[in-house]
């Protein structure tokens, strides 16, 4: 048990030093934040029928814990995951697997690893939440029971069930990748749209419940409800929420005994990869994976000679390439060719096919339909274009790409290979819009086109992995999907045949300023070390 529980703190300890928690968790306070707005704020995020609770400890508590469990079901899961990898990559795992602890020990310790995680987030929520009732000043009276109950009750079950699923992925090799990042995302809001229903299973969200209790109340003080409904989410008011009384909420006896089908449930997801976890054993790979963990045939030694030894390519200096004829940018499109190739490398016969139909399609259906094929053809390279910025280091090929002269020229070449990837992707559609004459549309493509690689790039760079993509812009296209036109960049969202989304200018602008940033970040790490100063003698 003491040996489980140093593993658990240690995972713990290693997560919460990463950026990436650091990032959520300023992210969550400003959760807390936005979840009890001014008393004149024209935004919500908890509206019952135009109205909302007296900010005491119970509507405090409730609206936090709402928002936050919405929150960290997607966010948290990308925070979390990775620990079984991390493992695999440092030979920790191999190490484990020669101790006594078993492997429904291991997943039950890293299942409790991304739960405490996940916890001290809704902790931190909590927190903001007790400072945010204090300084809105309409109830200073504290009452933590009331405040931590919906955290209890609604939250908790879906972080057990988020800490749970990432250890079934980085179990499953099928969803270890980016698969299983764009799959969680998808599974992510289907929980929160479903969720929010009365009649979800095991409650869903526990909206039903709690909606119920705030019509109760608000009935009781002569409050028609009849013609407005209960909504969850960051949306915009024409006119601050009036206040009503609420009693607080006592959660029903149905709810609770859901809620704990839901921790059961994913107690037995964290231990369902028991049937196939290969416990760090390369002889229970299949296929490519066992064949490149299989020894290779040591080579016989070299005789030793006078001559200095020679060093490993990843020890050499960079030095700068001598002078030539032209300079380096003149083979700056083979460079862009080079990059092209490897951003498109280990993509199937299967891969080309669908974009191909994608591109068929657009040209064989109406011209009203080009935005709609253009939203599914800037969907299906959503796993390539995660390599952006990210690749070279997940191949360990930063220093044998630092050798070429201009680092600015190998900066552009991977950007422009992306660029040129999403205007193939979306040729089709681009087409099918100039036969038209939709010229306003071609130009929110061309902004699309710019601002889709460069958010991939900006956000591959400055984390390094490709998991940030994966989780943002799916969010982004179901946005625009919905038709949300504040934040389409592709034109997709029409009103009277016209895209009704930011001026392509400002789409423009916006992937130029994240090239911009991107290039800071790799301008600040491609520097050389400075040399140490030798100590001066006394």
């Amino acid at each position: 048990m003491r040996g489980y529980v140093r593993l658990v703190l240690g995972d713990v300890r290693e997560r919460v030093r990463v950026p990436a928690y650091l990032v959520a968790l300023l992210a969550t306070v400003g959760l807390g934040y936005l979840a009890v707005p001014a008393v004149d704020a024209h935004w919500t995020v908890v509206d019952v029928a135009g109205y909302r609770g007296v900010y005491d400890s119970a509507y405090v508590g409730m609206a936090t814990a709402l928002a936050s469990a919405v929150w960290l079901t997607l966010a948290g899961f990308y925070v979390v995951r990775d620990t079984i990898g991390r493992d695999r990559s440092t030979g920790v795992g191999e190490l484990l697997a020669a101790t006594r602890l078993g492997t429904p020990g291991y997943l039950l310790a890293k299942f409790g690893g991304n739960l405490a995680v996940l916890v001290s987030m809704l902790g931190v929520v909590a927190a903001t939440a007790v400072v945010m009732q204090l300084v809105r000043g309409e109830s200073t009276a504290v009452d933590p029971v009331a405040l931590l109950t919906p955290y209890v009750v609604l939250a908790l079950p879906l972080m057990v069930l988020t800490a749970a699923a990432a250890v079934l992925f980085e179990a499953t090799p099928l969803l270890r990748g980016g698969l299983g990042n764009v799959a969680w995302t998808v599974v992510a809001l289907a929980l929160m749209i479903g969720g929010m229903s009365a009649r979800a299973p095991f409650g869903g969200l526990g909206i039903g419940n709690v909606n119920e209790s705030f019509r109760a109340s608000m009935a009781a003080q002569g409050i028609d409800t009849a013609a407005g409904e209960f909504s969850l989410g960051l949306t915009y008011v024409d006119e601050p929420l009036r206040a009503f009384d609420w009693s607080g909420w006592a959660p029903s006896g149905d709810l609770v005994a859901s809620r704990l089908l839901i921790v059961g449930g994913a107690l037995v997801l964290a231990l369902l990869p028991v049937l196939w976890f290969d416990r760090f054993d390369p002889s229970r790979r299949s296929g490519a994976a066992q064949a490149s963990a299989a020894p290779r045939p040591v080579p016989e030694p070299v005789a030793a000679s006078s001559g200095p030894r020679p060093r490993a390519w990843r020890d050499l200096p960079r030095t700068a390439a001598p002078p030539t004829p032209g300079s380096a940018w003149a083979v700056f499109p083979r460079l862009v060719a080079g990059e092209l190739r490897m951003l498109l490398s280990g993509l199937g016969p299967w891969w080309w096919a669908v974009a191909a139909a994608v591109t068929v399609a657009a040209l064989a259906l109406p011209a009203a339909s080009a935005p709609t094929v253009l939203l599914v053809a800037w969907v299906w390279p959503l796993l390539v274009w995660s390599r952006l910025g990210s690749r070279s280091r997940l191949l360990g090929l930063d220093d044998l790409l630092g050798s070429y002269p201009s680092p600015a020229g190998r900066f552009l070449a991977e950007w422009t290979a992306g660029v040129l990837l999403t205007a193939a992707t979306g040729a089709g559609p681009l087409l099918r819009m100039l036969t038209a004459g939709d010229s306003a549309g071609a130009v929110a493509w061309a902004a699309g086109v710019l601002f889709i690689p460069s958010l991939a790039f900006a956000l591959g760079t400055v984390s390094r992995v490709g998991r940030p993509f994966q989780a943002l812009y799916p969010l982004l296209w179901y946005l625009v999907l919905n038709g949300l036109a504040p934040v389409d960049f592709l034109g997709a969202v029409r009103v009277d045949g016209r895209p009704a989304g930011p001026d392509p200018l400002l789409v423009g602008a916006v992937a130029l300023g994240l090239l911009a940033v991107a290039g800071a970040v790799a301008a600040v790490r491609s520097r050389p070390p400075r040399p140490l100063r030798s100590a001066r003698p006394a």
